[in-house]
Parts: C-alpha cells; structure tokens; sequence
C-alpha cells in the first residue's frame, strides 16, 4: 500500500514545506539503511546520543526527497517535501496507526520477557502453509520498531504477528494503539527491565495493556499474577482452555499431552527443553483460538516439524579467504533488506567482493517481475557484485539482475555446479526460505578449522552500553575498551558494531591494534592507552590519538611530531592519582607539565584522565573520593591554561554505576561492555560463549584412572567424554581434576584428569548425552564467572585466554 506526502501531511499534522507530489514506499530512520531513496521518508528522529536532522544534507545528496523534522534545514533543497512536527516518533507512531486502521485483518500481538521471537517464528512456520502472513522483522518490538512493522503489512497478508515489547511504564499503551490486536499472546513472563518497574506486578499490568481490546489472549494459567492481571481485561475475553495433561521428555525431542474441547491429543516437538517445551505450548493454543481450518491431525504433524529459530544473523570465517554472513532459514524482502544493510556496515577488510546467494521469496504477495526488479535494485544499492539465486522464479527473472550472476532451478544443482570453488576473497551472504535447505550451503563454505568456537553476540555488546548509558546524562560521552583484540571476542566486528551505536571513542593498548581498526574501515576516534617510542608514525599517519603519562614520553612525542611538520596532534593526559601504574603525579608534575605543553604547538591535550583503584568496592570509597579530589584539582589547572574544552574522565565500568557524580564529560567503559558488572561479578548481557563438542564418549571402569600422571582415579563405573579444547585454546589446567565443570545438555559435567593441550576430559556418567552434542565452556548458561571463581582470578583473564586458533563466530539477533 503507498500513500502520498500529502496524505501523510493530513495525517500526522504536519505543516508542509514543498509541493512536490510523491508516493511513499518505504520509511526511513536510518540513513546507513537507505535502498528506494525516490519512494522514502525520512523520519529524522532524535536519540540521546544523535539527531537524526544532522544526516538530512547526506540523504538529499543520495537522492532523498521526503522528511519528516522538527524544523527546516537552514539551506534549501529544491524538489523536496518536509512535514513539519513537534515530534517525528509521535508523526511515525501515527502513520503506522493510520496504516493499520485500513486493514481488515486478524492481527496477533506477542508480548511477554522471553519467548516472543521464538513464539512470533513458530507461528509463522505453523500457519504460513495456509495464509500470507506478515511477521515482525526479528525483534522490531520497540518504540519505533513496532511502527515500522506495522507499516509492512500490506493488502496481500491473511493475518500479522506483531511482536510489542517495553521497557518502562507507560509505553504499552502507544503500542496497542498502533498494532490494534485482534488476539493477544503473552508469553514467558520474567525480570527483565524490572528495574523501571515498581513490582513484578505492576509490570506485568503494564504488559496487558496491550490486549485491551483483544477478544481471545493466549496465556499460561499457572502464573499466578498474569491470571490477576488477566482479571483486569474487559469481560467479553475469552480464555482459552488446553489442558496440558503431560510432558514425557526422550532423547532428543519430547511429547505433550493435551485435552482440548473434551478430546485428547498429543503432539511431539524436536526440543527437550522446558522454555521450547513452554513456547510450543502457546504456540500450540494460539492456533487453536484462531479457530483456522487447520485439522488437528496436520497442526499435531506440523508441531513436530518445527525448526530452531534462527533469531540472528551469524559472521563467520569461510574458506578460500571468504566472510560469510548466514541467515539461512528465512527469505522475504524486508529481512533481505536487514540482512543487506548489516552487510553494508561491515567492517571493510582485504577488499573483499560481495556475493549474494539467494532463494525465491515466497509468498510476497506480489508479481515475479515486481518483486525480483525491486530485489535486484536493493541488491545494486548496497553494493552486490555478484548473485547465486536457487529456485524457479529467480531463474526466470534473472534479466533484472545486472551484475554477475548464476541461477539454479534446486539447491542440489548449485551443490553440484563449480560455483563455490570460483569463490574467492569475497564477502557472501547467504539468504534463503527454508525449504531451500541452505543451511547446507553454509556448511559447505564455512572454514572448518576448529569444532571450537566463541560465539560472540554483539546484540548483547549493544544492549550492555545502553544498559550503562541509563546512569548517564545524554551529553556524557563514552569510550569503550576494545584492547586485546576486545578482551578476547574479536576487536574489528566490536568497534564497527560500538561506531554503529554512537559509541565516542575506542580504546586500545598499542598502536598495532589502532591500526588494524583503521584499515579496517574504523573512523571512530582511537585511544593508544600505552604508546611505543617505534609507534609514533603510526600514530600520525592513522590518527591514533596516544596517552602520554611521562615527561620523557612527551618530549620524544613533541620531537616526532615537529619533525613531521604535525601541529595540534590530540593527546590524552595520564594522572597517577593512586593506581601508581602509569601517569604524571597530579600535585608535582603539574605546573610543568602545563608548562611545558604550553610552550609547544606540535601537541593539544584534548582530555586529562585518572583510574579508580576500588571503584568495584564500597570499602574504598574513602580512597576513591580521595583520588578524585586529587584529580579534579589537577585537571582543572590543565583547563584553565587552554581556551578549548579539554575532556575529563575518570569513571571505568564499576565507577559508572557507582559514582555518577564524578561521570564528568566522558565515562570508560570495559569489563561492562562484555557484560560482566565489575561491582558483583553478576552478568548483564552475556556477549561471549565459548563451545565445542563432544569427540568421543567411553566406559571406565572403577578404579582405573583418567588422563596424565593418573591425577583422576574413578571411584565408579563411568561415562567419561573427551572434548576438543585443551590449554593451546585457553581452558587452564587448574579446572582440571575436578576443579571446575561445563554443561552438556545443561547438566554439569566436571573436568576429569589433567587438561592436555588440545583435548580434555569431562565426566558424563549422569547426563543423557551422545558423541556430536554441544558442551558450553562458559556463556548464556554457564557465566564466565564461575571459572574465574574456580581459578580464584578474574573474568578479564579467562576472556582473553582464549586462544586465536579458536574461531570467532559473530551474530545479530
């Protein structure tokens, strides 16, 4: 459905500038995600770290006509339309409510604290068989999100599953405006966000105000407080009434009994675990309260067919010096158009070309030649040099696709084809329906050097900065410490991931790495936290901005700079305000130090920091509002001598939380970053999992002993397991010997015998568990905490243990 600018206009209230007439396609909030720049409107929204109006120039360049502002740009720009508004995230919440008030359709809403992906995925799978259904992109399920899902659902769809999320009181309300559901799901009700919540229970009434106007709301009557606030609902809700009547969990999948409508029935899942088992469950009703001409015996087939939900966007290493972007399971335009745009804001490296292999879309609603014109454009405007398209319709549309491009009718022919093996130095995102089975593609290009891996979830990394964010003002910057290759998770995908969130400075140790950033496609500023006299080109030449903590350092750095004719080259001033590690003593070296640095022009301070030595700790809160005392004195003098803004920082992770009054104009955050609160070793969002598999499972005997010098003896007949990582990859060999266990299956199984260098052994006795299952060393499940509790050290140190032979797998949920 389009509308024109000018309907729009009336819609949102906005005092038009322009007249040219335009038809809108697509909304716009970002423009790093622009693809139809002729059919868009651009929504300049303002965020506490960014302003959407300050890109409104760039959008115009790239062809942009439409927009929507809080007020006018001051050049003009000829052919274009502005609306006018008080707020652009009320005028876009409005136009996605306009939207939906013209569409006659049964629309799902999914809230809840855990389970909407997967429940809003598993719907799709159980009904698309039968209807068109629009879904929400991956979590769109915000404050903006849920608009722009909304805004996707077209005259074509049979029904919409509409995912709604929040996170403090007051803004459900707005969401059930614009979603209008006609069925209500609540899924898995937990703490997350509680702490913008007085109680439990009044978050969860916030949570029911989105089925206000719902007939039928799918809930789990054994929670007591969702049943109360339940209660609150108008009358005419119905409830529905499955009863499970019991769970038998075998092997690898699990059977559900359940009476419906004075009948039994039971259907089997792929899925042992009491949160899929959950899911399906309400999955399972849903469907049921919609009263589909689905028959029982096909809804019961299709529950046991469903798949894992591939909720994220996976990066990894493929062979032949290929990056592999693999979102495998699901292909319609708009999660094309996601994939696409975080492949356009990948870090550049080694030049590599981008490929695109792509099945059919399937059921867009529209006609081939429509839909594969559109996608060939998209593909063009983010950069693809080549498409491998699989499926009918792409193979009899292939004229739209200029670029290189081959086109198989089956995914078996591809296979069969030498496509892959011309694959070379190229980034390839792999997109496909699942019915495509491309997860075999994936399997086939993915470099198989190592069955172990750290999963990094840069999702997690994100929602950790806006978690620290919350204790700041919008003007406090941040800078994020990305050292040792970002604590060990990968430092490239961290910092492009960090400069994509508005993140104002990267720190790192040396200049190599600073380097790497910047060859990399990094144009984030860049802290050298300890600079090397062999490093100062280096430094010129990338734009790395070096902490100085000595006179002698400063003086070779002045030495250099003038020698390359360089002038108000920006530093950092190091103060050793009781660290005693690094840094000028900030009562002696002061005057000068001001002196000196006044007497030059090479060199500019442009911020002047210090280190909390026990900011993780109550009992040295004295000590500490003693070193910044010290330090305020100090870098206050340093101010006074310059007429520019010189920065101040002091605060690190644990400083934030616990020190808001000393964030100053900028904060650091580090072990925060990566999810761990440096102040009760708790976990915010886990970002790094480190796994692998089992090799080999054998009988032991009593008494007979595991691995060298005989170090474990059994005292039972057991089930002892060997698992590919050792201490080349970073397991240290003091959890050895039952000093610290993993999961496989989510049971814990200790670490028996000595630690080897490429292999270990865990004991398995008494976990249903066989070769090729997954073993978590640390992660969602098994905080990275608990081994470094077990080493008696801390996290940062197993972090960055792990070895580089380990490869790193990034995903975006």
């Amino acid at each position: 459905m389009t509308y024109t600018i000018d309907e729009i206009a009336q819609v949102v209230g906005a005092q038009r500038t322009g007249t040219a007439e335009t038809k809108i396609n697509w909304l716009l909030i970002d423009s790093r995600s622009l693809c139809f720049p002729e059919e868009a409107l651009f929504f300049a929204l303002k965020t506490e770290k960014n302003d959407g109006h300050k890109y409104i120039d760039e959008l115009y360049r790239r062809g942009v006509r439409n927009f929507v502002v809080e007020h006018l740009p001051a050049s003009g720009m000829e052919g274009s339309n502005f609306l006018v508004v008080k707020s652009p995230l009320q005028a876009l919440q409005q136009l996605a409510t306009y939207h939906r008030e013209r569409l006659n359709i049964p629309v799902i809403a999914i809230t809840g604290s855990n389970g909407k992906t997967t429940v809003k995925e598993w719907l799709y799978q159980l009904l698309s068989p039968d209807y068109n259904v629009c879904r929400s992109p991956r979590s769109y399920n915000s404050q903006v999100g849920v608009p722009l899902s909304v805004w996707l659902i077209n005259q074509h769809n049979d029904l919409a599953i509409i995912e709604a999320g929040i996170s403090q009181m007051g803004e459900m309300s707005r969401l059930e405006r614009i979603i209008k559901p006609t069925l209500g799901v609540m899924t898995n009700l937990g703490t997350a966000h509680q702490e913008n919540f007085m109680s439990y229970d009044i978050k969860c009434a916030e949570k029911m105000q989105l089925f206000k106007g719902c007939k039928v709301v799918v809930s789990n009557s054994d929670n007591l407080t969702v049943q109360k606030c339940m209660d609150t609902l108008p009358m005419e809700v119905q409830r529905m009434m499955l009863k499970v009547r019991g769970v038998e969990k075998e092997g690898d999948h699990a059977t559900i009994r359940f009476e419906y409508g004075g009948n039994v029935g039971q259907y089997t899942i792929r899925f042992i675990d009491d949160a899929s088992i959950e899911n399906s469950i309400t999955c399972f009703s849903t469907v049921l309260a919609l009263h589909t001409s689905i028959p029982m015996d096909v809804l019961c087939k299709r529950m046991s067919q469903l798949e894992q939900v591939a909720m994220r966007l996976e990066v990894k290493d493929g062979k032949n010096g290929c990056t592999l972007i693999n979102d495998s399971y699901n292909s319609d335009v708009q999660s094309l158009d996601i994939a696409l745009d975080f492949m356009s804001r990948r870090p550049e490296t080694r030049q590599q070309h981008r490929t695109l292999i792509l099945s059919d879309i399937l059921q867009s609603g529209e006609t081939p030649r429509s839909l594969y014109s559109r996608v060939a454009q998209m593909a063009i405007s983010r950069g693809i040099e080549k498409v491998i398209g699989v499926g009918e319709e792409l193979c009899a549309n292939a004229e739209y696709f200029p670029m290189e491009h081959y086109m198989f009718h089956t995914t078996e022919a591809l296979i069969r084809s030498d496509v892959f093996a011309q694959l070379h130095n190229e980034f390839i995102l792999i997109k496909g329906a699942r019915q495509f089975r491309f997860d075999r593609l994936s399997d086939l290009l993915t470099l198989k050097v190592h069955q172990t891996i750290l999963e990094v979830n840069l999702s997690a990394l994100v929602n950790n900065v806006r978690h620290y964010r919350r204790f700041m003002h919008p003007e406090t910057k941040m800078a994020c410490m990305v050292k040792a290759s970002g604590y060990g998770v990968g430092s490239l995908e961290t910092s492009k991931t960090l400069q994509d969130n508005g993140v104002d400075y990267l720190a790192v140790a040396v200049a190599d790495e600073g380097v790497d950033l910047r060859e990399a496609g990094i144009t984030a500023n860049i802290m050298i936290m300890n600079p090397e006299t062999t490093s100062f080109k280096m430094l010129f030449d990338y734009r790395l901005e070096p902490e100085v903590f000595s006179f002698d350092l400063l003086e070779q750095l002045i030495h250099a700079a003038e020698k390359e004719g360089i002038t108000n080259f920006p530093v950092h001033i190091k103060l050793d305000t009781g660290m005693h590690r690094l840094g000028f003593n900030p009562e002696e070296d002061m005057p000068r130090l001001i002196d000196r640095l006044r007497r030059q022009t090479a060199l500019v301070p442009c911020s002047v920091f210090s280190h909390f030595v026990g900011s993780d700790g109550d009992k040295f809160d004295t000590f500490s509002r003693r070193q910044f005392e010290r330090y305020d004195k100090a870098s206050r003098l340093l101010q006074k001598a310059y007429s520019h803004k010189i920065i101040r920082h002091i605060c690190n992770s644990a400083g934030i939380e616990h020190f808001p009054e000393y964030h100053l104009d900028m904060v650091r955050l580090g072990l925060g970053l990566y999810g761990i609160d440096a102040r009760n070793n708790h976990i915010l969002n886990n970002v790094a999992t480190l796994k692998t598999t089992i090799l080999q499972i054998r009988h032991v005997p009593a008494g007979d002993s595991v691995g060298y010098s005989r170090k474990t003896v059994l005292e039972r007949d057991s089930r002892i397991a060997a698992i590919p990582i050792g201490y080349a990859d970073g397991l240290n060999r003091h959890l050895g010997n039952r000093g610290c266990y993993c999961l496989v299956n989510g049971k814990k199984a200790y670490y028996v015998g000595n630690i080897c260098m490429d292999v270990c052994m865990i004991d398995v006795t008494d976990i249903e568990c066989k070769e090729g299952d997954q073993v978590e060393i640390f992660g969602d499940h098994l905080p990275v905490t608990v081994l470094s509790d077990a080493l008696d050290t801390i996290p940062y140190e197993v972090l960055t243990g792990v070895s580089n032979r380990v490869q790193r797998i990034y995903i975006q949920e």
